[in-house]
């Protein structure tokens, strides 16, 4: 299979579906630069579905190939059907795979965006399937990139929104604390938000004891689900 013809078959898919006022709102809608066609989700969505039936009898490998040409466009599309295509193949991953999308994360992550498609799935399912990964992980919070610390919070939405992981979640927030970059407060706050759903308790004494200090960005996403007399404990004596 010739990898670069079937990417430019991807992009030429991607381009036919390319809608002009929706890339320039899509351009507006984000605070850093991006690079975008101007693709809606649902279409990307099932142009990276196309490609996943075509590649079933193709190896991992080949896989992995073609996403990573796809992510060296920077393109958000393409971005989107790299990261789709390989967690379609997750049943076949290993350990070391999860080094493979370490690096794509340090490497081709630029937008808030990117980090959580990436995070919520693929990471998500390295935590439930490959423990081995989460000291990784947590040492991303001290990373200079600020889409690695979002990530190290936003790898466990998933996970907490199930229940899972709350001796994890609590180091993590704790480690981010003080974070001064509003992407990761918000994916902070996200992730407090969905451990709150199975541990409420927990999450309330952690933010109680935390709120002082708090990032109030990170408090506000935190509670924004909570029992308003709840929110309002939470919120007094700031």
């Amino acid at each position: 299979m010739n990898l670069k013809q079937l990417a430019s078959q991807i992009h030429a898919d991607i381009l036919a579906s390319a809608d002009p006022a929706y890339k320039e709102g899509a351009t507006r809608y984000f605070k850093e630069p991006i690079k975008i066609y101007g693709v809606r989700t649902p279409d990307v969505r099932r142009i990276a579905s196309k490609y996943a039936m075509l590649l079933k009898k193709e190896s991992s490998d080949t896989v992995w190939q073609l996403s990573e040409l796809l992510l060296q466009t920077g393109y958000m599309e393409e971005a989107t059907i790299a990261i789709a295509l390989v967690y379609a193949r997750k049943a076949a991953w290993k350990t070391d795979d999860f080094k493979i999308l370490e690096r794509w994360l340090h490497t081709y992550v630029s937008n808030w965006a990117i980090c959580d498609d990436l995070c919520n799935h693929s990471i998500a399912y390295c935590i439930e399937t490959f423990p081995a990964t989460l000291p990784t992980i947590h040492a991303w919070t001290t990373s200079d990139n600020r889409w690695v610390r979002r990530a190290a919070a936003v790898s466990f939405i998933l996970p907490a929104r199930a229940g899972a992981n709350l001796a994890d979640v609590l180091p993590i927030a704790k480690a981010l604390l003080h974070d001064t970059d509003d992407l990761v407060q918000k994916g902070c706050g996200w992730m407090l938000r969905e451990a709150a759903k199975n541990h409420p308790q927990e999450i309330i004494d952690y933010i109680e004891a935390h709120k002082k200090t708090m990032p109030r960005t990170m408090l506000r996403y935190a509670i924004e689900r909570m029992p308003a007399d709840i929110k309002k404990q939470l919120m007094s004596k700031l």
